[in-house]
């Protein structure tokens, strides 16, 4: 039993019995990740083209469209807890046995919502444990936990990239084949997304630019992000949301996003008065900032800067830090040196600000979870970095020495 009452570390509560991370840090070690159960499914989402859609201005609703895989299965498994991780313009999701079917049907749904509702074209997948591990790959599991209750998933074993790599075709053809999600399982119901929330203004730095991040290897990472955050600067001052950075202007600037995601099916003109009403009463109560009930205003503000995502699995991982650009520049200069020799691949992208979605269980009660990307492209934009950075390596190995 775990100390919450009700979970081991087998069956519906795998998640809720592992051990907790409460730092990034944390989850470099391997020794705190544990095999997900066999019969539990990995659920991948990705979104088409995000390069052009943010390109064309659209870097919120890519952000937000990318989340509303993690609140709809979230919400489908409640209070069940279960493992996810955000990347920007996908995510990745796990659930247990039970909810499977529920869960393929789900996931046609979100896509169906993207393609209707956002004009978005997504990927979606969702695979058993057991067949990725037939494949040669492995899922394991570590719970990353920033604050109580407020967990996130984070990966090693090879197994999540490789499902990734299958819904996008270069991977196993027979495991693209088993996670296809038919669209005729699409009914246009509507699909839950209580919770999901875009009602914070963009993110500015406090100390500089926000720094995106994505580093590969197989080889161990840890002293390499700890470097990094070590040259970034003190952890409380790198978070990408800071006090100074929490602003909640009223008509928020992309309500519409979640009046269309979360109307189901009904009146666009009332949802839109509805979430415009439900942010005006949040933007009172944060102005007042007097506990109201069991909802605390001054505490909420300061979960959010902690409640934050920490992207890590098999041999990635990603972060926006909030960095002078002094240091920046220190550790580009310090990649470019240990990358060609430990064999890590990385991309960086620079902007001045981050971007925000929510995820709101309960406010009252502390659980909230916010994820965070780089302005400007973020993730995208240093995937597409880290991208040219390979092809590039690649075409000078095969160039021969005059």
């Amino acid at each position: 039993m775990t100390p919450d009452g009700a979970h081991t570390t087998e069956g519906s509560g795998f998640f809720a019995g592992l051990p907790l991370l409460a730092t990034s840090r944390d989850t470099f070690d391997p020794g705190q990740y544990r095999p997900a159960p066999d019969d539990w499914e990995v659920a991948v989402t990705d979104i088409v083209d995000s390069t052009g859609a943010i390109a064309n201005g659209r870097h919120k609703t890519v952000n937000f469209v990318a989340a509303t895989g993690i609140a709809a299965l979230r919400n489908l498994c409640a209070p069940i807890r279960i493992p996810f991780l955000f990347g920007g313009d996908g995510a990745v999701v796990m659930v247990p046995p039970e909810f499977a079917t529920k869960a393929r049907i789900e996931l046609a749904r979100v896509r169906g919502m993207a393609a209707r509702d956002f004009e978005l074209t997504m990927r979606v997948g969702l695979a058993p444990v057991k067949e990725i591990r037939r494949l040669g790959r492995d899922v394991l599991v570590g719970r990353y936990e920033p604050t109580p209750g407020n967990s996130f998933g984070v990966f090693l074993g090879g197994g999540v990239g490789l499902l990734e790599d299958s819904i996008r075709g270069r991977g196993s053809n027979d495991l693209a084949a088993l996670a296809d999600v038919p669209a005729a399982l699409d009914d246009g119901a509507p699909v839950d997304l209580e919770g999901l929330s875009c009602r914070w203004d963009t993110l500015h730095s406090a100390r500089g630019a926000m720094l995106t991040l994505i580093l590969q290897g197989s080889a161990d990472l840890s002293d390499v992000h700890a470097r990094v955050a070590a040259l970034a600067g003190p952890d409380a001052q790198t978070r990408p949301v800071s006090q100074d950075s929490l602003t909640l202007r009223w008509p928020p600037a992309d309500f519409m996003l979640e009046a269309r995601a979360r109307r189901r099916g009904g009146s666009l003109v009332l949802w839109a008065c509805r979430v415009l009403i439900d942010s005006l009463v949040v933007r009172f109560l944060l102005a007042r900032a007097k506990p109201t009930g069991k909802f605390d205003p001054q505490r909420y503000r300061a979960e959010m800067v902690t409640n934050t995502d920490f992207c890590k699995h098999d041999e990635t991982v990603c972060l926006v830090i909030d960095c002078p650009r002094a240091a920046i520049e220190a550790i580009k200069s310090y990649l470019e040196q240990v990358a060609p020799a430990r064999g890590i691949r990385y991309g960086i992208h620079v902007s001045e600000t981050a971007l925000m979605t929510c995820l709101v269980t309960s406010a009252a009660d502390s659980l909230h979870v916010h994820f965070v990307d780089g302005g400007a492209g973020g993730y995208t934009s240093a995937s597409l970095s880290l991208k040219n950075a390979a092809q590039t390596a690649s075409s000078a190995k095969r160039i021969p020495d005059s």
